[in-house]
């Protein structure tokens, strides 16, 4: 899996870290989504709070990952899929969240209805959050 992160890292010409390799690998290696504490929680080395957010500022930056809102106002951070890129997200589907094991996945087969809005209005950004029980807690 290393090769793949150090070739993310490249590809978007970040220099390849302990913390950027550790993190990334986090999360080629969950199908949720995770917390800043998810990420301290589970990093192979531990890094300090600024380390990692800064790198998840800088991956969002870069378009590897975006924030996905959770119902108690605190940020997720879920890998992109490949049509994403530096200021471009394009992470326009559904992200539930199960209300039994709080995991929150990105569902990219269901997009987000597109919203009619009132003339002269402008969308720029659109997101869906769903939450219920998902298919592992049901």
């Amino acid at each position: 899996m290393t090769d793949e992160v150090k070739n993310i890292l490249k590809q978007n010409r970040l220099s390849v870290t302990d913390s950027r390799l550790n993190i990334l690998e986090l999360f080629l290696k969950h199908t949720s989504a995770l917390s800043h504490a998810d990420i301290e929680k589970n990093s192979a080395e531990p890094f300090d709070r600024v380390t990692v957010y800064r790198t998840l500022q800088t991956f969002v930056e870069k378009g590897i990952i975006h924030l996905i809102p959770t119902k108690d106002n605190s940020i997720k951070y879920a890998l992109c899929k490949n049509d994403c890129a530096p200021g471009h997200h394009h992470d326009n589907h559904v992200h539930f969240i199960c209300d039994e094991c709080h995991k929150t996945i990105c569902l990219d087969e269901v997009n987000v209805p597109v919203i009619k809005l009132p003339k002269g209005f402008k969308p720029q950004h659109s997101e869906m959050v769903v939450t219920g029980v998902c298919g592992e807690c049901k």
